[in-house]
Parts: structure tokens; sequence; C-alpha cells
């Protein structure tokens, strides 16, 4: 009985080829956007964790006023970089004899200023840093070299570009070696850092400068600090190496000057942002779900409508009002999964279209979610115009213009 009533409905929804399509076109769209928007929020937190899975799970993180608010948030950042009171290298060098559980402090002045060579010029960041801030912030080398110690004590004008700088301002030329102004004075390229994007939210590490930190702070005259980075000795000590940070320097802040956090706090931030942002992203897309719902009981209702002797004919001879439920409730279910198939192809397309410039992922999760509400939506929305087809009187429908 199934199959029989199976292939009646497959050949009611090929009889009107056009209007079927365009019944499972809100479905269509609907998944679409579910399993698209979700695998970009998606992407993005897998990009996120991996960006900061390179950085090392045992570098923490201090900086003046308070990174995260009382509700797990982000605090004000404008508070932050206006606050008055900053780190002095002497904070600095006190973290660093906490021997037991330091093993290197790193920290740099950012400066914005022009670059040049010949008549090309390019504004960026500079950031006066120590010889060792590749080794605590994960920076590696795609030619040349980063300054040494002595360079930095010596306060040489030497300079590390990052990839993206060094290819708008020298384009096809090797740098290593060439003359640059950095504003007005002149520096020696002596390396070029790999490719490495952008930081979450923030501008991308390809267009900074490195420069050593006693010729930049002399240069633009900065001596305090904002932020400064700690290298532990064990991985698994984490928590106890910020607690005896944060028993430093309440020696001279107050706690709620300045925050001491690893990667995990931040990254478990930036994720709950994310989590909300896939939620609220796949949430208005699941919107369409419902529009196209409606469109599949008003389309069905008006097969209803103009099938009336049809139905009326099939009971005559002997269909059960079940058989009619089921026909249309198979129908209806035929309707949204095939606009869910369809939607899933346009929502792999379109991820493997944007992947070249954004992070985008397909979960199972999302296309198991967005392919069963689909077929759920087809139902629900079918069940009325399947019922007022099933309650018809025969002789009435018979007897139906």
């Amino acid at each position: 009985m199934f199959l029989n009533t199976f292939k009646v409905a497959i050949k009611a929804l090929l009889v009107n080829k056009g209007r079927s399509f365009l019944t499972t076109l809100g479905i269509i769209i609907g998944v679409a956007s579910v399993v698209l928007l979700t695998g970009i929020g998606s992407g993005l937190q897998a990009y996120v964790s991996d960006q900061f899975e390179s950085l090392g799970s045992n570098t923490v993180y201090v900086n003046i006023g308070q990174v995260f608010n009382e509700d797990g948030g982000f605090g004000d950042f404008s508070e932050q970089m206006l606050a008055a009171k900053k780190f002095k290298l002497s904070d600095v060098e006190r973290v660093k004899r906490l021997k037991e559980h330091v093993d290197e402090v790193t920290y740099y002045v950012p400066a914005n200023d022009k670059l040049k060579f010949l008549d090309n010029e390019e504004k960026t960041t500079i950031l006066g840093a120590l010889a060792n801030y590749p080794a605590v912030i994960s920076i590696e080398i795609e030619k040349g070299r980063f300054f040494d110690q002595s360079e930095e004590r010596a306060g040489d004008r030497v300079a590390v570009l990052g990839y993206g700088i060094a290819e708008d301002l020298f384009g096809k030329i090797d740098p290593i070696n060439k003359k640059i102004k950095i504003g007005s004075q002149r520096f020696t390229v002596i390396g070029v850092a790999k490719e490495q994007g952008s930081s979450f939210g923030g501008p991308s590490f390809d267009d900074f400068v490195y420069a050593p930190y006693k010729v930049i702070s002399k240069i633009y005259d900065q001596d305090t600090l904002s932020e400064f980075s700690v290298k532990v000795k064990d991985g698994d000590r984490v928590d106890e190496a910020i607690s005896a940070i944060e028993q430093e320097l309440e020696k001279t802040f107050d706690e709620d000057e300045f925050s001491v956090f690893d990667q995990g706090q931040l990254l478990g931030t930036i994720n709950n942002i994310l989590s909300m942002l896939t939620i609220a992203l796949g949430g208005i897309a699941a919107i369409s779900l419902v529009v196209g719902g409606i469109g599949i009981m008003n389309i069905m209702l008006v097969s209803v409508s103009e099938r009336t002797r049809e139905i009326g004919l099939r009971k005559a001879l002997g269909a059960t009002p079940k058989q009619i439920l089921l026909q249309f409730l198979i129908e209806a279910a035929l309707l949204s999964i095939l606009g869910g198939l369809i939607g899933l192809l346009l929502a792999f397309l379109g991820t493997l279209a944007i992947q070249p410039f954004f992070p985008a992922k397909v979960t199972g999760t999302a296309v198991a979610l967005a392919f069963g509400v689909s077929t759920a939506v087809g139902l629900i929305f079918g069940v009325a115009p399947a019922k007022r087809a099933a309650n018809l009187s025969p002789i009435e429908a018979l007897r139906y213009e």
C-alpha cells in the first residue's frame, strides 16, 4: 500500500514540475543559508583556535587594565588604551626574577609611521621589540634573520619586515640588506617574516615591521609599556605562574589595574562570542525555513483544491482517508527533502567558493540539523492540507467543479 501511495505522490509532483520547484525554493534557500552561515561561524572558530595553538600553550600575557569583564566577555579596550598607569621596565624585571615559573619575558613599544624604499611608500606599524620576541610570540623568518641581542643592546638600525609589507614595498626585489626609511631614519632590512595573516579582530601581522626596542623607544620617546608577554617554564603549571605574576605586580598596582591571562582564557572568551554569533546567524537563516514551510502549506492547500475531483474519484474507488492523508504527507515530505538536498549542495559549493577568502567549515551537526528541520517543517506544514484532503466527502468531491 505504501509503495503504491508513494508512486502516486511522485507522479502528482512530476505533473507540475515548475510549481514543485518553486515550492521547494524557500526550503532550498533556508537550508543553504543555515549550513553556510553556521559553516562560516564554525570555520572562524577553528581558524582562531589554530592561530592560538600556534602560539604555544605556555605563553602568558600581561596587560594594563581589565581585559575581561565580569560577564566573561572583553572589557573596555578604550579604558585600557587611555589608562594613565603603564608598566615600567622595572616591573618587567621583577617578573623576570620569578625564575621558578618564568623562562623568558618579551615586550615591545608600538609606533605608527611611514616606510619608504625608493619611490614606494607605505604607512604601517613598527614594533620596537626584543631579540627574543620571535621565540615567545612564535614568529618565523621567511628569509634573512631576526636581529640578535647584540644588535638590540647597541640599538642598531636594523629591521625585519612582515611578509605583506615586504611585498608592498619591494615587489619582486629582494629586500635583504636594502636601505629603507622609517619616518626620517634609515634602517637596513635584515629579514622578512613568514606569512601569518591577522589576529582575531586585529591588524595583519604581515604588515608589521620589527626593529630593536632601544632604537625605536628612543626615536619615538616611549619608555613605558601597555603589555608584555611571558613564556613560562612548565605548560602544566601556567595557573601557578599567573598567580605568581599577579602577586608580584600587586606590589605596585591595584588588582583591577592589570590583567594576567593565558591563551586558553582568551580563546575561551572568543569562542563564546563566536558561538553566540554562529547561533544567531543560524537562527536568522532558519526563519527562511519556516517561510519555506508556509510556502509548502499554501501550495499544497491549492493543490488539494485543484485535485478535489481526483481525491473524490480515488475515494470512490476504495482509497481510505489514511491513504489520502499519507499521499499528501509524502508529497510535502518529498518537496522538503528535495529542497534540503539542493540547499545542502548549494551550501557546499558556497563554502568551497569562499574558503580562499574567509574560513568556512561545513559541520555534520549543521548539515543534520538543517536537513532534519527542513524535513520536519515539510511534514508539519503538510499536515493541514493532508487532513483537508483526507476529510473530503467523496460525493461532494466528485460533484466539485
